[in-house]
């Protein structure tokens, strides 16, 4: 007698209870993190921040009040105070990239006016998105870091880590020793106290003066009020340096690069962040730019 050939299921086919259930049984697990540290690398703050909130009661996974410990995939709902945060599961890799800002380019993602924003120069991404650090104003240019990791964003622009922003300045006039002295201990502006960490005299023409500051703060026009309380018109203003990252000088405006896995890997050592996976090394976006400098 002829034995009946076996009936093989289409891939397609719907599996039946028992066959669902092995299924799932025997899937890969899929990939979770600890919440904070996930809430914290959305850009919604510090990981202790986020574990203030989860000890507040403010964060909820699939309808339930979160705990510290408590672990979160890309299956979850998240929520904080109600709202849903969208997490993002599918780029671990911490990525920076600096760009040299133009004067007349805005720090926003969309602009009711139409101006020109730096975020329109940025690669596009998938799973991820440009987090800027820190902001320049409407007429200031030089140095932008954009990072992928909002924990890192955060430590890098939080007031109490007092990371160092350096500038080149130039004034309309001359500081004198007294008005350096008084930029140094500090001075009171409409929103509190301001204070230079170091001031340079770094030559000039006419009646132009250039300087070099460095300032731990990132305070709406701050350098430009602080030369202006002494009757000072800042001509030109531009970052060369945030934190560990100078502006490579041949950087021209309008050009960026993003960071091989070595830098970032110290970036991320400086902040006092674990490094994240290695990636396969990428090209420089713009020929003729060395590696920016590490402090």
């Amino acid at each position: 007698m002829r034995r009946p050939t076996p009936i093989r299921r289409s891939p397609a086919a719907p599996l039946g209870r028992a066959a669902s259930r092995l299924q799932q049984a025997t899937a890969p697990e899929a990939p979770s993190e600890r919440l904070q540290k996930a809430l914290a690398s959305a850009g919604l703050g510090s990981r202790r921040e986020m574990e203030e909130w989860i000890v507040q009661g403010r964060v909820q996974v699939n309808g339930e009040t979160a705990t510290i410990g408590s672990k979160v995939g890309p299956g979850d709902v998240v929520k904080v105070s109600g709202r849903r945060v969208y997490l993002r599961f599918e780029d671990k890799r911490t990525r920076i990239l600096i760009y040299h800002k133009s004067e007349g380019e805005i720090v926003t993602r969309d602009d009711p006016e139409g101006r020109d924003t730096v975020f329109d120069a940025l690669p596009k991404l998938r799973g991820a998105k440009w987090i800027a650090i820190g902001r320049l104003d409407y007429n200031t240019d030089g140095l932008m870091i954009f990072t992928t990791s909002g924990e890192l964003a955060n430590n890098l622009m939080h007031p109490r880590f007092e990371v160092e922003r350096e500038y080149a300045v130039r004034v309309l006039g001359e500081l004198t020793e007294d008005m350096i002295a008084a930029l140094l201990a500090g001075v009171e502006l409409d929103d509190g106290m301001a204070q230079l960490q170091s001031c340079f005299a770094a030559g000039g023409e006419g009646a132009n003066r250039w300087y070099r500051i460095v300032i731990k703060e990132g305070r709406k026009r701050e350098v430009r009020r602080l030369f202006e309380h002494f009757g000072l018109t800042v001509s030109r203003l531009t970052r060369i340096r945030f934190g560990p990252i100078a502006l490579p000088p041949q950087l021209r405006r309008g050009q960026k690069m993003e960071l091989e896995d070595e830098l970032v890997a110290r970036v991320l050592e400086w902040a006092g962040m674990a490094a994240s996976p290695r990636r396969q090394t990428r090209g420089v976006p713009d020929k003729h730019t060395r590696k920016p400098r590490m402090r």
